[in-house]
């Protein structure tokens, strides 16, 4: 059997987390960074156990550097680092665009900026490739591979749901700021993740403690209207967490009512769901249960790596 090239990956820091996972295929990971660690050019910051094929190179001396595969994950990494940071030898390599989200602009008309027949785009939900127009610039859909704590399992004590949104107060309806506020208003709700605070929520819980954290919640709740399949919902599924959430985007593939928690576009009757769920623990253990097995079948690391792997053996063939 052929031993597969270990490959050389340039690439950025965007989605700590997606990283992260991206960075168990066995491969060595280039980040670019710039001084203070702005955004998008953070390297190895935060606190998640980075492997040691993840590595930093300063975008001043990325030219100057030998890659086998660039992986853009930004338009502004493709339209300002592909031309400022990359040598004329670098722009030329097998590229990769991974887009993490829907078009924003509209829904089902808005042109990829990645117009280049020679770069592969990969999608992380079906739903994503559908809506985005990326005209004869060729595709793939890999869909998310997450990891959880072995010992962390669904508990559920708490008669309350969990919200789990970066930044929501600020990114508003798109993100369903409007929904949370009137849903916490008639069900118990406490809503993590950075700057969760100015929303009324609880602030900001580390990614190695968010499992544990959530797991003593009696259900996952999912405000949000338009985004890609989070890795927050994944990662509960996988501890067995119920999900409440709204029938929009890529969610509606994943949650089966009754079988794994709870989906409409009536606000009201995610409601009414909520309510019965932190009355009766054993259903929502039940559909919990239902979640995780989704979760074990479809967003394994395993299946996950796996995609990777033969998508880069692709492209740099």
């Amino acid at each position: 059997m052929r031993t597969e090239r270990r490959l050389r990956v340039l690439t950025w820091h965007v989605h700590g987390n997606y990283l992260y996972y991206l960075t168990q295929t066995p491969h060595d990971f280039w980040l670019v960074t710039r001084p203070g660690n702005p955004p998008g050019h953070a390297g190895r910051t935060g606190v998640l156990p980075w492997g040691d094929n993840v590595h930093e190179v300063d975008a001043g001396e990325v030219c100057r550097c030998e890659f086998d595969v660039v992986l853009y994950q930004h338009r502004e990494h493709w339209e300002t680092d592909r031309l400022e940071v990359l040598s004329d030898a670098q722009r030329a390599l097998p590229r990769i665009y991974l887009e993490h989200d829907p078009p924003q602009l509209n829904p089902f008309r808005e042109r990829h900026w990645v117009d280049d027949a020679g770069t592969l785009i990969v999608h992380v939900t079906p739903f994503n490739r559908l809506m985005w127009d990326c005209g004869d610039t060729p595709t793939r859909v890999i869909e998310h591979g997450v990891v959880v704590p072995e010992d962390v399992r669904y508990t559920g004590e708490l008669e309350r749901g969990i919200v789990v949104i970066n930044n929501l107060a600020s990114r508003g309806r798109r993100l369903g700021a409007d929904i949370y506020q009137d849903v916490a208003a008639r069900v118990p709700l406490d809503l993590v993740g950075m700057d969760a605070e100015r929303a009324g929520g609880l602030g900001e819980v580390g990614n190695l403690d968010l499992a544990a954290f959530t797991a003593r919640y009696r259900l996952f709740f999912n405000p949000i209207r338009w985004t890609s399949l989070g890795l927050a919902i994944i990662e509960a599924m996988t501890i067995g967490l119920p999900i409440v959430g709204l029938a929009t985007t890529e969610l509606v593939t994943v949650i089966k009512n009754g079988e794994s928690g709870f989906i409409s576009t009536d606000v009201d009757s995610l409601v009414q769901a909520m309510r019965t769920l932190l009355r009766d623990p054993g259903e929502a253990k039940r559909l919990g249960d239902g979640a995780r097995r989704v979760a074990l079948e479809r967003f394994s690391i395993g299946r996950f790596v796996d995609d990777w792997r033969r998508v880069l053996r692709e492209v740099t063939a």
